[in-house]
């Protein structure tokens, strides 16, 4: 049995609050579905997509843009495909950062039955290229004239945990504009580099699907289990190798060791937390995994340069 289809403009505009916040959601026919549009700046925006449809869902889209544009694509939970009419297909999958770019393209984008999605993706054109990395870099960017994946590998933890924030509910902070901005810059920058060094002579990683099946899996228990977390030989044991197997593939595709992973968790979500609520120190100490408020501090000030204090 095939897909049923819908078009893009049979999305429902659930709101519009101001210019930078545009909501797209799924009749109620189809089940659950939503996407949160944000225009970061001219150049840059983002999209959050939460959906579960009730049956298996195409979406017919038809896009024509200027210019080539750039499209990072993180998976959260689940996956989905994009299939031109022209046959490509795109898969965006659980755990893996893609990159893809294209002019125009007409096709539709794939959803399963009763799965939950959630993905964000981040699209930026040749202005904000070119500002961040030059005219040169740009033009090895966008130099396609047909829709194709530059880059498909784990999603960087740091990338990750900044995502998280950027899919929480907005809330009445001020400073949420520039929060959603600083994360979605940071996000972009951890997983440009590995591109920009392949597009610029480097060479590229082999990249063992199995590997990185591994070691997504471990990251996934340190950042679930980050307040009690298994030693990196138990880690090793959970995800079926060993430990210096283990700590070789932390090194080789998160550029850290499992307790340096488990210590930005910890850091990222303190800063949150600090930002977010008006918990003390002691509090957030406990909530992070640190028996002492002390070793918490001393552990802060060396990860971000300033005390917890400072930010409550």
């Amino acid at each position: 049995m095939g897909y049923y289809q819908i078009a893009q403009t049979d999305l429902l505009i659930q709101s519009q609050a101001d210019k930078q916040l545009i909501q797209q959601q799924l009749p109620d026919n189809l089940g659950l579905g939503k996407s949160n549009c944000f225009q970061l700046d001219d150049n840059l925006r983002y999209i959050d997509t939460h959906y579960q449809p009730s049956q298996d869902l195409a979406i017919t889209n038809h896009v024509q843009q200027q210019d080539t544009q750039i499209v990072l694509t993180l998976g959260i939970q689940g996956q989905s495909r994009f299939v031109e009419k022209n046959g490509l297909e795109l898969c965006f999958e659980q755990g893996y950062a893609t990159i893809s770019c294209f002019n125009a393209s007409v096709g539709e984008r794939q959803y399963q039955a009763n799965k939950v999605l959630r993905q964000l993706r981040l699209l930026l054109n040749r202005k904000w290229l070119e500002r961040y990395l030059g005219e040169e870099q740009a033009d090895l960017f966008l130099n396609k004239d047909t829709t194709q994946i530059l880059s498909h590998q784990p999603i960087a933890p740091q990338s990750l945990l900044l995502a998280q924030q950027l899919l929480t509910p907005i809330d009445a902070n001020p400073l949420q504009a520039l929060l959603r901005h600083t994360h979605a810059m940071s996000i972009l920058s951890n997983e440009l580099q590995g591109l920009c060094c392949y597009k610029t002579g480097g060479v590229a990683d082999h990249r063992d699907k199995q590997a990185i099946e591994v070691v997504n899996e471990a990251r996934d228990i340190l950042m679930r289990d980050f307040k009690t977390p298994p030693s990196v030989d138990c880690l090793a044991k959970q995800v079926g190798i060993n430990s210096n197997k283990l700590k070789k593939l932390f090194h080789q595709y998160f550029e850290t060791t499992p307790y340096g992973l488990l210590l930005d968790i910890r850091m990222q979500k303190a800063m949150q937390l600090l930002q977010t609520t008006h918990y003390q120190v002691a509090v957030v100490a406990d909530l992070v995994g640190y028996q002492h408020a002390s070793n918490f501090s001393s552990a802060f000030v060396k990860y971000f340069g300033q005390s917890p204090k400072e930010f409550c």
